[in-house]
């Protein structure tokens, strides 16, 4: 896989390795996961005690949700990237509030924080990336200009021709 080619590339890119790699710890030693997000790790679950099926959806989930952040990061798909501000903000809130009232322990305010600075990263790098283009000539606001004979590396300024271009992928 080729390294991200933008600022909010390389946001997207840290946030899915980490995901894929904290999906993959909750697949194969949950009690770690449990432990580090400030759950209970009891010897032993009474009946009806779901946690370890609840564990398990979260961590596919996140395994999961780490292979689309990678898959977007290599396609430079814009448009997820700026989706993902939003909704990383909108999980932020759900967490925070979740610990504020006593739902979710203290520890796991800092699941909120990662997707609140993830956001804010993310977002800075748009309008970082944004900028840079525009101050080199090359894409338009949002990074979705179409490749032109000027520019057939796809209007991202770099002149690679023969590289993806760093437009939305997917329309």
């Amino acid at each position: 896989m080729k390294l991200p080619r933008t600022a909010a590339g390389w946001t997207i890119a840290v946030f899915g390795v980490l995901a894929l790699v904290m999906g993959a710890v909750g697949l194969l030693w949950p009690e770690a996961m449990l432990r580090s997000l400030g759950f209970e790790v009891p010897a032993s679950r009474a009946p009806g005690d779901h946690t370890g099926t609840f564990l398990l959806a979260s961590s596919m989930a996140s395994f999961n949700m780490g292979v689309y952040y990678l898959l977007a990061t290599a396609t430079e798909w814009r448009a997820f990237y700026r989706f993902t501000v939003v909704f990383r903000l909108v999980t932020f809130t759900v967490f925070s509030i979740a610990v504020l009232s006593d739902i979710a322990p203290d520890r796991f305010f800092g699941v909120a924080a990662w997707e609140g600075v993830g956001a804010v990263a993310t977002a800075v790098g748009l309008w970082w990336d944004t900028r840079r283009a525009a101050s080199a000539g090359g894409v338009a606001a949002g990074g979705d200009a179409a490749p032109t004979a000027a520019d057939p590396s796809g209007g991202d300024g770099s002149g690679a021709g023969g590289s993806a271009p760093a437009v939305d992928a997917v329309r």
